[in-house]
């Protein structure tokens, strides 16, 4: 039986739902969360109280600090609010500062829309676009320009979302996968709560600011360190350029071509020597000031993820970034 986009999420929520009543004492066994969805840390080891049959580690693959990790480093970060560095290999949060306050991530929650997408979407799926992606009015808000009745796949839909981070796009997207941007919101939720990233809430699938919408830069490396699971999400993110062509409702040919939005990869900013900056995603608004997460590796190839919210200032926050990635060469 082919399951449609909405079935697929059904399954997986109610699989979810058994799961959860499973560890939190349904049958025989009492398994308890070292962590809770009210915590102010996320992602912490999952143990069952008795010793015999001791549950897997939640947390067992994944950096994971419950306070700041500044000492030693020479990283000015005094016009962020929030940043964290983290060893992907070796399991280790190198910097930390605030990485469990709760700030707005503006363009980068996209990764949390591309990871739902790839979990529940085919990347060949073609996308209809509604009158909500075409018509977005937002003043600051970026769009590549689609109009309702266009037609265009996933994958090129994933593009102008992570590379371009376009937010018509982005509704796109969301009303193809969960049918309505609400529906798509309470999967982004779910989502976030399966990976732990427990202190973090989805209300739309672009950051356009929300009261209610937020994050955490611990819960961004969670949310970016999943989404890497997936091939197309790490290819999309390392590409400069893109160009392809879609059709609009009559069937006649559009073209999408755009550059990144990431400045490392567009060559304004150099990394620090022996590191090389893979890919990322940027963000911006008035409230959520200027975010930037990345994937970097060093000299070995080790990967790293590095996150900072609410900078200042662009320039600023391309000089912290590289600050704090001249932490992985200590």
């Amino acid at each position: 039986m082919r399951f449609t986009n909405r079935k697929r999420a059904a399954a997986v929520i109610a699989f979810t739902l058994a799961f959860s009543c499973l560890l939190t004492g349904c049958g025989s066994k009492q398994y308890t969360f070292a962590y809770d969805p009210d915590s102010p840390i996320s992602s912490f080891q999952m143990s069952e109280n008795e010793v015999a049959g001791q549950a897997d580690l939640f947390a067992q693959e994944l950096c994971v600090t419950a306070s700041d990790v500044t000492a030693g480093a020479e990283v000015d970060m005094s016009e962020a609010s929030s940043a964290g560095l983290f060893d992907i290999n070796g399991h280790e949060v190198l910097y930390a500062k605030n990485v469990h306050e709760k700030l707005y991530p503006a363009s980068l929650t996209k990764v949390m829309t591309a990871l739902v997408a790839l979990k529940y979407g085919n990347p060949e799926d073609i996308i209809t676009v509604g009158p909500n992606a075409a018509g977005i009015t937002e003043s600051g808000a970026t769009l590549c320009g689609l109009k309702a009745g266009d037609n265009l796949t996933l994958d090129q839909a994933l593009h102008a979302l992570l590379m371009y981070s376009a937010n018509d796009a982005g509704i796109a997207i969301a009303e193809h996968i969960g049918g309505t941007v609400e529906q798509f919101a309470e999967m982004m939720n779910e989502e976030a709560l399966a990976i732990g990233a427990t202190n973090s809430h989805f209300v739309n699938p672009h950051g356009l600011q929300d009261d209610n919408h937020y994050v955490t830069a611990y819960d961004l490396y969670l949310i970016f360190n999943e989404a890497m699971k997936y091939d197309l999400f790490s290819e999309i993110i390392s590409m400069d350029t893109y160009t392809s062509t879609y059709t609009d409702k009559k069937g006649n040919a559009k073209t999408l071509d755009f550059h990144t939005t990431n400045q490392f990869l567009q060559g304004v900013y150099t990394p620090p020597e022996n590191v090389t900056v893979i890919g990322g995603k940027t963000g911006t608004t008035n409230a959520a000031g200027n975010c930037l997460i990345l994937l970097s590796k060093d000299t070995s190839g080790n990967p790293y993820i590095s996150v900072i919210l609410r900078s200042k200032e662009r320039a600023i926050l391309y000089e912290e970034m590289t600050g704090l990635l001249s932490e992985i060469n200590k």
